[in-house]
């Protein structure tokens, strides 16, 4: 089976994407990277109508990329597409597209309306990264409640290039961990109460990166009483800064309904110890109490936070669980065969488009 492997990225992200998925590939299935990046700036198809629009006026850029993607399908014999991040392709145009189409989920509820759940009726199947949803239903159940012909729950995992693949369970967790708490991630307005609480609790002894202008910061520190600055680290020193660290938190834009980020996987992947909302959710990733501690507050959090701190063997313990359980089931490899495996059973189910000519 070929599956083409539709994505957007740039720069050192866009290489480790694409070594990483054909890395994928064995005996029953090819991964053939595609990178959709480089024809137009997302912004303009970030949203379901403004892609509309976009395909409406056909869109030089939107139209190449579109000749491109038909004849790499047909170059392959591609059996499959996946689709994944900011979604460039719209429903007339799939529905001409002879092959298994597949959309992979990547950011959840907080963005269901704008670009997933416009799309559904394109797609043969749904893979989805988190099981959460709302306080009314789960994803599984709203997807189905939308119209997917098939949905399966797959994580984002974790890529090589976020950790240290020589590292073994002897060493993870030697050398000197000097930051005390860690967090790496955009400065969502939803985000900065607790970013804010948990900076303010432990000052210096707290690291907090991630993308933020000034605008963003200057607002943060207005509005929380001078919590911090929150500064961007390159890609390329985030896996040292979390090889340094004891313990991450992890905080998500709609708390316990968006659980499922690749932090989730990046912390234990480093030997750091996670504590993360999540809720009930987070036993669908987790032995939580084993392999990673939630929290249901922001004080919850910095109290658990003080606690591990100050119990360095229990906090050893759990991290090197959750670094044990995120290499055995959760690297990206293991996570893009598995992913082939229900697409595989999907085609077989008689779903399958007709195929190239």
């Amino acid at each position: 089976m070929r599956i083409v492997y539709s994505f957007n990225k740039k720069g050192y992200e866009a290489d480790y994407w694409h070594r990483e998925i054909a890395a994928a590939s064995d005996e029953r299935c090819a991964f053939l990277p595609f990178n959709h990046d480089r024809y137009l700036d997302a912004n303009l198809y970030v949203r379901a109508q403004l892609l509309d629009h976009l395909y409406f006026a056909r869109h030089p850029g939107l139209m190449r990329m579109y000749d491109d993607l038909r004849t790499a399908l047909r170059d392959h014999r591609a059996d499959a597409l996946i689709v994944d991040n900011c979604f460039p392709y719209h429903p007339d145009f799939l529905r001409t597209v002879p092959v298994y189409k597949v959309l992979r989920t990547t950011d959840g509820p907080l963005t269901a309306y704008d670009r997933d759940f416009a799309y559904l009726h394109a797609y043969d199947h749904v893979l989805y990264h988190s099981p959460a949803y709302s306080s009314d239903m789960g994803m599984a159940e709203k997807l189905r409640y939308c119209g997917a012909k098939r949905a399966d729950f797959v994580p984002l995992g974790l890529f090589d290039a976020a950790f240290d693949a020589a590292k073994t369970e002897e060493t993870i967790l030697a050398g000197d961990r000097d930051v005390e708490i860690v967090f790496i991630g955009a400065l969502y307005p939803g985000k900065m109460p607790l970013m804010a609480k948990v900076k303010k609790a432990f000052g210096r002894r707290c690291r907090i990166h991630g993308m933020a202008n000034a605008k963003k910061n200057l607002y943060f520190n207005f509005k929380y009483g001078f919590p911090g600055w929150v500064a961007p680290l390159p890609f390329r020193d985030v896996v040292p800064l979390y090889q340094r660290s004891r313990i991450g938190f992890n905080a998500h834009n709609r708390g316990d309904y968006t659980v499922g980020s690749y932090r989730l996987f990046d912390l234990p992947g480093n030997g750091v110890m996670q504590i993360s909302d999540g809720g009930k959710h987070l036993r669908e990733f987790f032995e939580v109490g084993e392999e990673i501690v939630g929290y249901e507050s922001a004080d919850d959090l910095v109290e658990k936070l003080r606690y591990y701190l100050a119990h360095d063997e229990e906090r050893k313990r759990i991290a090197l669980n959750g670094y044990r359980r995120v290499t055995r089931e959760y690297r990206f490899k293991a996570i893009l065969r598995r992913a082939g495996e229900l697409i595989l059973a999907g085609m077989q189910r008689g779903e399958s488009a007709s195929g190239w000519k």
